[in-house]
């Protein structure tokens, strides 16, 4: 017994241990301590573990000054440095204890069909204090070569004619292509038209054998069912075939159909159906219109909600369709969920949608798109299959609602989604895990035990988590009443006395009327006119018993001193580099000023060039002041405006980019220049805030580059290449002297043609005006009168002819 009794102690020590940790993480360092506010001081130890899922009670007997009114509610840690042993600590957690855990199955591992295992573990038990979460971790893989059941619901209203011609043989192609997925598939087949009532269906006498009467295009068809079961789910793909051939389409009055119905009927008549239990159940249906839902019964006065049982007579044939309304999408979800059936929606295009949307209200369920004839059927069960063996999403089941549950999923990817769990893009074979907590809201009494389920949506396999509740004291099974520790005056219990009536004090030690007397009041009291213990404290037999603050520790004689009612630095007493002494800082070595927030250290002025503030401001209390007009920075290494700016940088750009100048030795650049540099192609110099900067290299080249603070970083833009001259060209050179030359002299030589030409019009001008002048005044003056010549022909001729002939 004294083994045992050692063993559960060491444990207790342990959890101990392991919560004192945790509670030093618990905010109560920047704000209240919850555990031991005035309400918790006087609280009893279950009221404490009430208070907060960290809280813990010290039952030891002398704990605390005589001085002080100790709470005996406070963290761990606290009860533990204050002098509680570990022993007396009533803190009690939340725990997990995995009672069933299985490995799970892979194909090689697995000796038979029957034992696939595909969720680990499988049983936990919970014990839950109010507050505190609990977590553990569920692993899920879908295992391969999985059984298979698959039941073929299909819609035999008149529309789905060339359907049904289409799938006459289908078992056997469906069986040999699922054969490539499974080993073990089985395959059953049932019908279903609508409830055989007006107005869903044709019900005047001459329809009731024929309701295709009158009907020219078809006029022969079997009369309308709700649902009817055909074949138990087999290995004999002829026997399917063989049942689908037997089959003739009905006729209905309305688009809807009874869907619904069928669906409810294939999922809870599992023995009828034949649902194994070890198997993967894949409901497949097919329509080509809207399904009736809850409440459309009313239209033909059927209007008793539908209980969710199985109602197939000795014909296999739905028998409640005049009894019973449509069931709900609520029901269906929790039918199929509740026995494991992943249902598939083969539909035709345009009712696609809204089915669609159907799958996000029934868990598990999938929506393909059926082509007119139902030619891709093979095609869409396979892609249904393994889109549903694709992914893994986990349900709970019978959760009680004061049960807090949150999920995290680890996918295939590695990463972690909280609130999320689900998990898609898988393939067989693939383990995924989810991280499941659980928190307790309340408490309820010692013995109470709740069990809920978690299970991945369509899989047999469940998770079955026990809870139980943890928030009593064990201390309370020991209880001494008239006990000497409590002057005889009251029942001790948990460490502390209930007093009786007319008896106050820790230990019941003072009468009321000791309390009330003036003497006992009186001595209590600082100075006369103040008021008892300075209000922060009670007179007990003339002794101030100072209250347990929250915010510290109130000691002296009159109460009259604290440790928190100093001053504060950023909400913080002290600035955290002092004590608070009765109302005063007494500051650590190093720290100054009335709240110590003061420090003498200059080591966190220095700039990276060793300068005191980058010789631009003073060190003041641990940081730089700046004084040069336009320096920031925590040691004023930032200041764009400065005259000396550019040439600071111009260092940092040639030894970070061109590995020259002073800072070419790379321990030096890279100390001094953490500036971000970017190389463009053209610089923009319209930012105002940005120093334009230009230098010349020891190419003789010039290097133009911007200098701008962005985001508290130092930002330099320079240009890819520096602007360098190139030598000239001499035949360039040449050619430009020759051709200037060349259009020098043709423009002089325009400008002298220009001149001349003008010249000679002008005289010529000048030529024309004279000579029109002239003209008029031979033409027109009266007074002259131009020499006339008057020549004698025959004298003249005789004189040459004399002349002759004496020469002769």
């Amino acid at each position: 017994m004294g083994h045992r009794e050692g063993m559960e102690r060491s444990a207790r020590s342990r959890v101990l241990l392991a919560v004192s940790l945790l509670c030093c993480l618990v905010p109560s360092l920047g704000g209240p301590n919850v555990c031991t506010t005035r309400s918790a001081t006087s609280a009893s130890c279950h009221e404490c573990l009430l208070t907060h899922p960290q809280c813990a009670w010290c039952s030891q007997e002398e704990f605390g000054g005589s001085r002080t009114v100790t709470s005996r509610c406070d963290f761990v840690h606290n009860l533990i440095s204050r002098g509680c042993k570990k022993d007396f600590i009533e803190g009690p957690g939340s725990s997990v204890t995995i009672t069933k855990n299985l490995p799970l199955s892979t194909k090689e591992s697995s000796s038979s069909q029957t034992n696939f295992i595909q969720v680990a573990p499988q049983k936990i038990s919970l014990s839950l204090r109010p507050g505190a979460a609990a977590s553990f971790k569920v692993h899920v893989r879908q295992v391969e070569d999985y059984p298979v059941d698959l039941y073929y619901l299909m819609d035999l209203s008149l529309s789905m004619k060339d359907d049904l011609d289409t799938i006459r043989n289908l078992g056997t192609k469906l069986a040999a292509e699922m054969k490539k997925l499974t080993s073990n598939f089985r395959l059953g087949f049932g019908t279903f038209v609508d409830k055989n009532m007006s107005p869903y269906s044709y019900t005047a006498p001459k329809y009731q054998n024929n309701p295709c009467t009158g009907y020219k295009y078809f006029p022969v068809c079997v009369p309308s069912f709700g649902f009817r079961h055909l074949l138990s789910l087999t290995d004999k793909a002829n026997s399917f075939n063989a049942e689908v051939q037997k089959q003739r389409v009905s006729r209905n009055r309305d688009a809807p159909e009874g869907a619904f119905d069928a669906i409810l009927q294939a999922a809870v008549c599992g023995d009828r159906i034949g649902w194994r239990k070890e198997a993967s159940h894949l409901l497949l249906i097919t329509t080509d219109d809207v399904p009736h839902v809850a409440l459309d019964g009313k239209l033909a006065g059927v209007v008793q909600p539908h209980d969710g049982q199985c109602h197939l007579n000795e014909n296999n044939e739905y028998s409640a369709s005049d009894k019973l309304d449509y069931p709900s999408l609520a029901l269906l979800g929790d039918k199929l969920s509740e026995n494991n059936i992943n249902l598939i929606f083969a539909v035709t295009k345009s009712n696609y949608v809204l089915y669609k949307n159907f799958t996000a209200l029934i868990p598990g369920t999938t929506a393909e798109i059926l082509d007119q004839d139902s030619q891709n059927i093979i095609q869409l069960i396979v892609s249904a299959y393994n889109n549903i063996r694709s992914k893994v999403e986990l349900m709970v089941s019978d959760s009680p609602e004061d049960l807090g549950l949150s999920f995290t999923a680890t996918c295939q990817d590695g990463v972690s989604y909280p609130g999320v769990k689900k998990c898609g893009e898988l393939k067989i074979g693939d383990t995924v895990s989810f991280e499941v907590s659980v928190e307790a809201r309340n408490c309820h009494p010692p013995g109470t035990e709740h069990t809920f389920t978690i299970k991945p949506v369509g899989f047999r396999d469940t998770l079955e988590v026990t809870v139980t509740y943890n928030c009593s004291c064990s201390c309370t099974q020991q209880v001494e009443t008239a006990s000497s520790k409590c002057s005889s005056n009251g029942t001790y219990t948990c460490g502390v006395c209930d007093c009786d009536t007319g008896f106050l004090g820790a230990r019941c030690e003072c009468g009321e009327e000791e309390i009330s007397s003036d003497v006992s009041q009186n001595t209590c009291r600082e100075a006369e006119g103040k008021t008892v213990c300075n209000g922060r404290g009670r007179c007990l037999c003339g002794l101030c018993v100072c209250y347990e603050s929250e915010f510290g520790i109130i000691s002296g004689s009159f109460c009259q001193c604290d440790d928190f009612s100093c001053a504060r630095y950023k909400g913080i007493l002290c600035s955290g580099h002092g004590e608070c002494d009765c109302g005063e800082c007494k500051c650590h070595a190093g720290y100054i000023g009335d709240n110590c927030n003061c420090t003498i250290e200059t080591s966190s002025c220095l700039s990276d060039d060793g300068q005191m503030c980058s010789g631009k401001g003073n060190c003041v209390c641990g940081r730089c002041q700046c004084i040069e007009p336009g320096a920031f920075g925590e040691t004023c290494e930032k200041c764009p405006t400065c005259p000396d700016a550019c040439g600071t940088k111009r260092d940092c750009i040639e030894c970070r980019l061109y590995q020259t100048g002073r800072l070419a030795d790379n321990q030096t650049c890279q100390k001094l220049c953490k500036d971000q540099i970017i190389t463009v192609e053209e610089l923009n110099t319209d930012n105002p805030e940005a120093a334009v900067c230009i230098y010349k290299t020891e190419s003789d080249c010039v290097m133009r580059f911007t200098y701008s603070e962005e985001s508290g970083r130092s930002v330099l833009r320079v240009l890819k290449e520096p602007e360098c001259a190139s030598a000239p060209d001499t035949l360039t050179v040449l050619l430009a002297v020759v051709g200037s030359i060349l259009l020098i002299g043709l423009v002089l030589l325009a400008v002298w043609k220009l001149l001349v030409t003008i010249h000679d019009r002008r005289e010529f001008s000048r030529f024309q005006s004279d000579r029109s002048r002239a003209r008029y005044e031979m033409a027109s003056n009266p007074l002259y009168r131009p020499a006339v010549s008057t020549h004698n022909v025959d004298e003249m001729y005789n004189m040459l002819s004399k002349s002759y002939n004496g020469t002769t």
